[in-house]
């Protein structure tokens, strides 16, 4: 299915030059959204996925739905600080600037098969991050899946060894 119809695309939003892609727009169709998550679920599911794990926010509506439509567990990924409890942290580069995530030290049990899921793999500072907390806890990241790759910014680069599932891509 062509989902990119679902996507409303927003120039020089954050800053000029960047060419947002806006998922709310596929959020708000619920048949479609439930679509693009079977359809990523489809993607998947030869994969031996003990729990999903997803940076906030947007990694929130792709990842905890999935994990649902799969019958196995959410792992949320937080900004530094959002966290109640103990915590492993991680810098990175976002396309505009730079963050830390965050993870609980009990979110991910060593020898689990980890999915990281999130709407959109740009440079792959975000997701790699993520692959590096999962693994600093022992899991296995076992496949990342998205429901956008903008392919021009190649963040496959930054996840070596790991298997990547994009529902529709960008060349901008």
């Amino acid at each position: 299915m062509d989902y990119k119809q679902y996507i409303r695309v927003i120039p020089d939003f954050p800053q000029p030059g960047i060419s947002f892609k806006d998922i709310t727009t596929l959020l708000q169709d619920g048949e479609n959204y439930k679509k693009a998550i079977n359809e990523l679920k489809e993607m998947v599911s030869a994969l031996n996925i003990d729990v999903i794990a997803g940076p906030e926010a947007r990694g929130f509506v792709v990842g905890a739905p999935l994990a649902y439509a799969l019958g196995v567990g959410f792992v949320p990924i937080r900004k530094s600080g959002k966290l109640p409890y103990e915590t492993i942290e991680v810098g990175y580069d976002l396309e505009y600037g730079k963050d830390r995530l965050a993870m609980h030290t009990d979110a991910i049990k060593k020898g689990q098969n980890v999915l990281i899921a999130d709407d959109l793999l740009a440079t792959g500072g975000t997701i790699s991050s993520s692959v590096d907390l999962v693994k600093q806890l022992g899991g296995n990241v076992v496949g990342a899946a998205f429901l956008i790759e903008l392919t021009a910014l190649n963040g496959r680069a930054k996840l070596p060894g790991v298997e990547v599932f994009s529902l529709m891509t960008y060349e901008d």
